[in-house]
C-alpha cells in the first residue's frame, strides 16, 4: 500500500500527465504542466525512484553549484497536488494532481502500475495524459488539439474521438491503456507541432494544450506570460521564413491545405469555444455551453486532428 503522508483530502481530483521524450514535440506537453505547477504553487509529495526506470547513460544526471555546494539533480517523475479553491469563477473547490516526469527507459508496466496506485489512493476521478506530435500544420494558424479516448462512453460525453491508432507507442499510450483496463478514465490530449520548426520550447502549442484542458475541465487556468511568449514566438519563426523564400512558399501551401480542410460550422464552433473562455476569465462566470444555446452541431476546430509525421504517436 502506498503511504501518502502530508497529502490532505483531495476534492474531485484529476491527475493531470505530462512526460518528457518521444511524445512531447516543442516540449509543449511539459510545459504545460510545469506551467500549472508554477502558477498554483504545486506541492510535491512522491518521487519515483529513478534507478527502477532511468537508463542513466540516456537521462543522465546534471550538477550544478549552489552557493558553492556541488548538487547532482536525478532524472525522475515527481508527483505534485495543487489546490483549487475557486476553479470556475462560481466558488467550485478542485484539486490537481500533476505528473511530470522523463518517458521512462524500461519497466514501463511496472512505472504505469505505480502511478495508478497513486491515483486509487488519492481518489482521482479521471487522468488526463497532455502530448505532443510532429506535424503538417503551419505555426500562422492555431494550433490543433485533438482529444482522445479509448472507452465509447467518454467518447460520446466529452465529444472526443475514439483512438483508432495502430503503430509504435509511447509512455503516453501504455498509460493510457492501463488506466482503461483499471477502470479510470482517461483522456489524452494532442497539440500538434509545425516539423519545420520543432524546437523547443514552443509556448504556442503550450497554450494550445492549457486552453483545451480549461474546456475539458471547465476550469480558470491563469496563463501569466504564455500569450505573450506565444505571440513572440510567432514573430520569432514568421521572420525566419520571411528570410528563405522556400520556407515561406511552403508555409503559405500549409495556409492554403489547412484553411480549405476547415468547414464553416468548425469555425463557427472554435469561435464560440473562445466566446466562452473569454467570458470565463472576464468575470468568473461559467458561460453556458455553446451547444446548449445553438443546438449547433459541427466539430471542434481544435479536433480537426491534422496528422502528419509525428514525433510521437497521435494514436491517443
Amino acid at each position: 500500500m502506498i503511504e501518502l503522508e502530508g497529502v490532505p483530502e483531495l476534492v474531485d481530483p484529476v491527475m493531470i500527465c505530462a512526460f518528457e521524450g518521444w511524445n512531447d514535440a516543442g516540449d509543449a506537453a511539459s510545459m504545460s504542466v510545469a506551467h500549472l505547477d508554477r502558477e498554483w504553487k504545486g506541492e510535491i509529495f512522491a518521487e519515483l525512484d529513478a534507478e527502477e526506470y532511468y537508463d542513466f547513460q540516456v537521462n543522465r544526471p546534471t550538477v550544478a553549484l549552489d552557493s558553492g555546494v556541488r548538487t547532482i539533480t536525478w532524472p525522475t517523475t515527481r508527483l505534485s497536488f495543487v489546490r483549487i479553491a475557486d476553479s470556475d469563477g462560481n466558488g467550485r473547490p478542485r484539486d490537481l494532481v500533476l505528473v511530470h516526469g522523463i518517458e521512462p527507459s524500461m519497466r514501463w508496466r511496472s512505472y504505469c502500475n505505480e502511478l495508478l496506485g497513486f491515483a486509487h489512493e488519492l481518489g482521482v476521478e479521471m487522468v488526463v495524459l497532455l502530448g505532443a506530435l510532429l506535424g503538417d500544420t503551419p505555426h500562422t494558424r492555431p494550433v490543433p488539439v485533438s482529444g482522445v479516448t479509448s472507452d465509447p462512453d467518454l467518447a460520446q460525453s466529452l465529444e472526443l474521438e475514439e483512438s483508432r491508432y495502430e503503430g509504435p507507442t509511447g509512455i503516453v499510450g501504455v498509460l493510457q491503456e492501463a488506466c482503461t483496463h483499471a477502470g479510470v478514465p482517461t483522456v489524452s490530449l494532442w497539440a500538434a507541432v509545425p516539423h519545420y520548426v520543432s524546437q523547443p520550447p514552443n509556448p504556442k502549442a503550450a497554450l494550445a494544450l492549457l486552453n483545451r484542458l480549461e474546456d475539458l475541465l471547465h476550469l480558470r487556468i491563469p496563463l501569466g506570460e504564455l500569450p505573450e511568449d506565444s505571440r513572440a514566438w510567432q514573430v520569432g519563426v514568421d521572420q525566419l521564413a520571411s528570410e528563405d523564400s522556400e520556407v515561406a512558399e511552403y508555409v503559405q501551401s500549409l495556409e492554403e491545405a489547412r484553411d480549405t480542410a476547415e468547414l464553416p460550422e468548425a469555425s463557427g464552433e472554435a469561435i464560440a469555444k473562445e466566446f466562452e473562455r473569454y467570458l470565463r476569465r472576464r468575470d468568473g462566470q461559467s458561460p453556458p455551453h455553446f451547444r446548449d444555446v445553438a443546438g449547433g452541431g459541427g466539430k471542434d476546430e481544435e479536433e480537426d486532428g491534422d496528422s502528419g509525421e509525428a514525433e510521437g504517436d497521435s494514436e491517443e
